[in-house]
């Protein structure tokens, strides 16, 4: 399957408008893609811009949710958990086809990061919007496809990259390189990532559904088999490895906060937050102060 044209527009009432240099609002945009399962579809992403923002450049905050969910029903929790992040940035919060994103065996075989890349190259045209200042956070299956974005994507803006629960797989990284997904999800290529960004790992050490050392998924299905996952630790220390960190990989915590355990590489370029007490539902769990402590530390 070849990658479909990808065209933004804004729908207001029956008709399209080109808005390009617009600036974003509070509401729901969409991009048109083609692929397998759908012909021109409009796939919907929800804006939320701060109340009061003037006409300054703001940052911006894309959130990608997990299998089963929708952006539309995960910002409203996010912005009430999180309303500092959500006072500073533009949030973006698209919606997966099918409840899910396309990594190895979901319901949709679209290409995922195609549509977030599209998104991304709409968003920095826009006058309120920091063209360098994009951040993508993914839950579980919304994790995976941001490390697939981190891993291929050829996009200068995006700066800071966050996974919760759901760490490197082993069709990411085959123990000695990245790899591109590629049209059928075989993993075939050896992929080199972007240097110079910032990551950021959040993983529950009970979880059970995205094994914390690493190992097959009891339950994510993965072509024949369930999906395997590189240990946590081992999947931050590849990715502190390859944006410049000549060290040994850290087997202690290098700070700890209440029951969170921290591992930092880089001078906080990279790092990971071990939820010790805490499973597949540890996105929830995090306090904001620990994602504006990665956020701010540039």
């Amino acid at each position: 399957m070849s990658r479909g044209l990808l065209i933004t527009v804004i729908f207001l009432g029956a008709f399209a408008f080109s808005h390009a240099a617009e600036p974003l609002v509070t509401g729901t945009e969409y991009t048109k893609q083609s692929w397998s399962q759908e012909t021109d579809y409009a796939r919907p992403w929800h804006v939320r811009v701060p109340e009061g923002a003037t006409e300054e450049r703001l940052p911006v905050f894309i959130f990608l949710h997990g299998n089963g969910g929708i952006g539309k029903r995960a910002l409203p929790g996010f912005v009430r958990r999180n309303p500092t992040i959500a006072a500073g940035y533009i949030l973006i919060f698209p919606d997966g086809y099918e409840k899910s994103w396309n990594i190895v065996s979901e319901r949709s075989v679209a290409d995922d990061r195609g549509f977030i890349e599209a998104i991304i190259e709409d968003v920095i045209t826009r006058p309120n919007v920091k063209p360098d200042k994009i951040t993508i956070m993914g839950s579980s299956n919304g994790a995976a496809l941001t490390n697939q974005i981190a891993i291929e994507t050829k996009l200068p803006n995006i700066r800071n990259y966050i996974t919760s629960v759901s760490h490197l797989n082993t069709y990411q990284h085959d123990g000695t390189n990245f790899k591109a997904k590629g049209d059928d999800n075989n993993y075939t290529e050896v992929a080199t990532p972007q240097t110079g960004k910032r990551i950021l790992n959040i993983s529950g050490a009970e979880d059970t559904l995205v094994p914390y050392a690493g190992g097959p998924s009891p339950r994510i299905p993965a072509k024949d088999a369930t999906l395997p996952f590189v240990d946590a630790e081992e999947s931050i220390y590849l990715w502190a490895k390859h944006m410049g960190y000549e060290g040994e990989k850290l087997t202690e915590p290098t700070a700890t906060e209440g029951s969170m355990e921290i591992f930092s590489y880089l001078d906080g370029d990279v790092v990971h937050y071990k939820l010790t007490e805490q499973g597949h539902g540890a996105t929830g769990h995090i306090p904001e102060k620990s994602l504006l402590d990665f956020l701010e530390r540039e």
